[in-house]
């Protein structure tokens, strides 16, 4: 069983040792995480991980049935014994927005101040949709409103109490592409103006990259990796965060020391230094910003796939029927299906697993 957490004084969040789950079957297994006053975390994996089970017990929907959930030092959720979630300071975005269709936009933000006299619920309303750039269409109804509107709307509305912590989930998902990119840099900003620690659920890692400071990788209810997206990207704890964070494939080595590899794209030299013996057989990742063409390289491996995309052409190269590999390069690069393109491996980051089933 994991340690428990000892948190520094900072720590707003802390889940220790965390299960929960649905009919007696638990669903998270032990999960601990922590999260610092005015830091944005992320709750990142597939389908079906228990990413929106453990926002739940968060929000003080579902009883836990191990662990404890902390935040601000008080125990708000213990087996057999929780806070309410109206008594958390806990506010909560949801992926339909879940706005009342009868209210104007401005009664729709001031809902939860009702302890609050009407010229200072409006005057709290006003500063609120300020801030989230709506001011003029406080008499406006939901209906009127586009889908990234309505979603200000509701940050609006989850703000208002002036709540410890937010939880947003999958708050995006409804929109295009670009405003989902868009609206989710603004709401950092907006939480970061108001030194608001947030938890968000997704699935796209585009966005938990570009919205939080600390980002969990989840997988069948278990945390596989808690660090910075960064780390996450080129120092990945495991097989499953390595294949799951960004693009890359897998192609076979064969270790010759700590920190060099013998493959099909030559000697690759890396950046740390692991325990394997020589001659261990690997599995290395290569990512597409891994390959530079190179036209004095020997090794011209044939592009199988292409796929343009304006500024950058991502390539798929097959060096045998066990090595292929994605490279991505600038579109004025523009190779053919069957051609031999010199390339070169220049990876700072070397990442690499000791291959199973041999």
């Amino acid at each position: 069983m994991p340690e428990a957490l000892v948190p520094p004084a900072d720590w707003l969040l802390e889940v220790n040792n965390l299960s929960c789950g649905y009919g007696g079957d638990s669903v998270v297994k032990d999960v601990s995480f922590a999260l610092s006053h005015g830091d944005i975390g992320c709750l990142l994996g597939p389908s079906g991980c228990g990413k929106s089970t453990i926002l739940r017990a968060l929000a003080g929907f579902l009883p836990i049935s191990r662990g404890e959930i902390r935040l601000q030092s008080q125990a708000i959720s213990l087996p057999g014994r929780a806070l309410q979630p109206e008594k958390r300071k806990i506010g909560m975005v949801f992926q339909d927005y879940a706005l009342f269709p009868h209210l104007s936009i401005a009664d729709n933000v001031g809902f939860g101040l009702k302890s609050l006299s009407k010229a200072e619920r409006r005057q709290k309303v006003m500063e609120l949709l300020n801030l989230v750039h709506l001011q003029d269409l406080a008499d406006n109804y939901p209906h009127e409103l586009s889908g990234g509107q309505q979603q200000r709307v509701a940050l609006a509305r989850a703000l208002a109490p002036e709540p410890t912590l937010i939880l947003l989930d999958e708050p995006f998902s409804n929109l295009d592409t670009d405003l989902r990119r868009r609206l989710s840099l603004d709401v950092r900003e907006i939480l970061k103006t108001l030194g608001i620690s947030a938890i968000l659920v997704t699935h796209d890692q585009q966005e938990a990259f570009a919205m939080c400071d600390q980002v969990a990788v989840l997988r069948d209810g278990q945390i596989q990796q808690w660090d910075v997206p960064y780390n996450l990207y080129h120092e990945p704890a495991n097989r499953f965060v390595a294949s799951f964070v960004g693009q890359g494939g897998f192609i076979p080595g064969k270790a010759l020391g700590p920190d060099t590899i013998e493959s099909e794209l030559g000697v690759i030299h890396g950046n740390r230094a692991y325990k394997w013996q020589p001659g261990t057989l690997l599995d290395v990742l290569i990512r597409p910003d891994d390959i530079v063409f190179d036209e004095d390289s020997e090794l011209k491996p044939k592009v199988v796939e292409k796929t343009f995309a304006g500024t950058s052409t991502l390539y798929r190269f097959r060096c045998s029927e066990d090595t292929e590999f994605e490279a991505l390069f600038r579109s004025h690069l523009d190779f053919n299906l069957g051609e031999q393109v010199p390339v070169r491996v220049e990876a700072d980051h070397l990442i690499a697993f000791e291959r199973t089933g041999h």
